[in-house]
């Protein structure tokens, strides 16, 4: 089984507004780098995107370390309120108020299903060059859109 290293952000302008997400996977000397955008959205659904969509980029069942600097994702799966939020019909908290983002999140889930999946924290705008690669790329993906459309960043 292949190992494969994603490496993953997302973001947007204003929160929501419009935003951009984007994922690099480097498999020993290969990269391959993908972006998008989203016209109104949240900064946690473009982390999820991103990684939802480098796990799409997988072409076989791999061994992926999932390279990410949200804390929303990560802690769902190191702390597992993803099992709590499923045990509990995708609720939360003794309110048991809706879990957001439950379609991206089942998505996500569902296209981990092939891989064997380990999770890696990356401290944000810390220097780390893939980390800050995708965050450049995420942010072009949102500004180059709304440089056509007319619109300033927030």
């Amino acid at each position: 089984m292949k190992e494969v290293d994603l490496y993953v952000d997302g973001g947007c302008s204003g929160n929501p507004g419009p935003g951009g997400w984007a994922y690099i996977l480097v498999h020993k000397s290969s990269e391959k780098e993908h972006s998008g955008y989203v016209a109104d959205t949240t900064n946690n659904r473009m982390e999820l995107q991103a990684v939802i969509e480098g796990l799409k980029g997988l072409k076989e069942p791999c061994k992926v370390t999932i390279h990410t600097d949200s804390g929303y994702i990560y802690n769902a799966f190191m702390d597992n309120w993803i099992g709590a939020w499923q045990s509990q019909g995708w609720t939360r908290g003794k309110k048991r108020l809706p879990v957001l983002n439950v379609d991206l999140w089942q998505e996500l889930i569902e296209n981990m299903k092939p891989h064997q999946v380990n999770w890696e924290k990356v401290k944000g705008h810390s220097g780390h060059e893939y980390n800050e690669r995708a965050d450049k790329l995420a942010v072009k993906a949102y500004r180059d859109k709304m440089k056509k459309k007319g619109k300033k960043d927030k």
